[in-house]
Parts: structure tokens; sequence; C-alpha cells
């Protein structure tokens, strides 16, 4: 049986193996890496930004409470003294000191409410930048998911013409040698059979001894001779 066979075979491993390799490193697999690693880092600034920013508000709705409920205590006592049920002017006096401590205590709400809404305003600037940001990364995961797909479509299809045409070639090789050969790449790298020019293995790139090459050389036809080096099948042609 001839072994040249095998070298079509070897061509068709090779360019499958290269092949696998370019899918599984495409650039856009590193780009969408990146932008999930973004995602994630962005992911813990929103949530820490987002908490942040629900606990000033969470503090302005608290001081704006209280002060429309020191508002309304205020007015209250106000309809009480201008009711005229109230004669004593001890009483009316004591009645306008607690509205002016109300309203005084009011004011003082109202400046910490001024600066908690400021603070509020500024998180919610961060907050929105954040999201921003992230949806700028979004859109460039989602780019490089749909670069990889039509990517993995296109490899796909060399892969399957190159599976069948290695099919064909691999029938027309006895099993034994079929399965010399396929030990021999799993040992050698991917090289299961190599062109033997001069006295030089071309899997291995290796210099064979002068004995090993003239006994390849005048081996009968169908003898299966390897490579001491790398193991990969000797085609002589």
């Amino acid at each position: 049986m001839s072994v040249v066979p095998l070298l079509e075979l070897q061509d068709h491993d090779t360019a499958i193996d290269r092949l696998v390799h370019r899918r599984a490193t495409l650039p856009e697999r590193a780009a969408l890496e990146s932008a999930n690693a973004r995602l994630a880092e962005i992911a813990t600034r929103l949530a820490e930004a987002t908490a942040a920013r629900d606990e000033v508000a969470r503090e302005e709705r608290r001081l704006d409470d209280e002060t429309r409920s020191l508002e309304e205590k205020a007015k209250a006592v106000e309809t009480t003294m201008y009711s005229g049920t109230v004669n004593s002017p001890k009483e009316l006096q004591a009645m306008q000191a607690d509205i002016a401590s109300l309203r005084k205590h009011r004011s003082d709400l109202e400046d910490n409410e001024l600066e908690v809404i400021e603070r509020r305003e500024g998180l919610d600037a961060e907050v929105a930048a954040i999201v921003a940001e992230q949806t700028g990364v979004e859109a460039d995961a989602r780019g490089a998911i749909a670069v990889i797909a039509n990517e993995e479509a296109k490899i796909d299809d060399e892969l399957a013409a190159e599976r069948t045409q290695r099919e064909a070639v691999a029938q027309t090789i006895d099993p034994a040698t079929l399965r010399l050969y396929e030990s021999a790449r799993v040992k050698a790298r991917g090289i299961g059979a190599a062109r033997l020019l001069g006295n030089q293995c071309q899997g291995c790139r290796l210099t064979i001894p002068s004995g090993e090459v003239d006994r390849a050389r005048h081996a009968p036809a169908g003898t299966v001779t390897q490579c001491d080096n790398c193991g990969a099948i000797l085609v002589v042609e």
C-alpha cells in the first residue's frame, strides 16, 4: 500500500488544526472577555453608587416629611391661636413662641435638606454616567458577539469541508497504518506523517542517520517507516 495518501491526510489534519485554533483565538474573543470584565467592574461601581444615592434619597425624603410635619404643627398652633378660643395673654405668648420654635426648626431642616438634595443630585449624575458607560460597553460586547458568531459560522463551513475531504482520504488508508498515524499525531503534537527530504524529516526538521535514511528509501513498497526523533511516518517520494 502506498503511504503517499498519508500526506494528503496530514494536510487536511493540519488545516483542521489551524481552523480549530483560529476559531478558538478569534481577536474578538479577547475583546469580549475584556468587555465582560469591564461590565463586572462597572456593575460593582453602579451598585455602590446606586446604594449611596438611594441612602441619600431616603434621607432627603425623611427631612422633607419632617419639614412638612413641623409646618403642619405650626399651622395648627396658629389656627388655634387665631381662633378666638384662647384669651390668656400668657397662653398666646407661649403659642407664638411655639410657632417660632417650630418654624426655626423647619428652617434648619430645610437648610439640611438642600445640602442633601445637592448630594443626591451629584450621585444621580454619577449613576447616570456609570449607566451610560455600561450601555456603551454592552454595545461593544454585543458587537463582539455578533462578529464571533459570523466568523465561527465561516470557520465551521471550512471545517466541515476539510473533515469531509479528510474522511474520504482516510478511507483509502488501511486501518493499521491509520491507527499508527493517529498515534504518531498525538505524540508529535499534530504531525502523523512527513516527507523525507534528503536526510531530514520535514515533521520535526531534524536530521535522520544515513543508515535509517537508506533503509527507508530501499524498503519494500508498503513498508511503514517512522522518524526516530518525532515518530512521524516517513513518506519517501
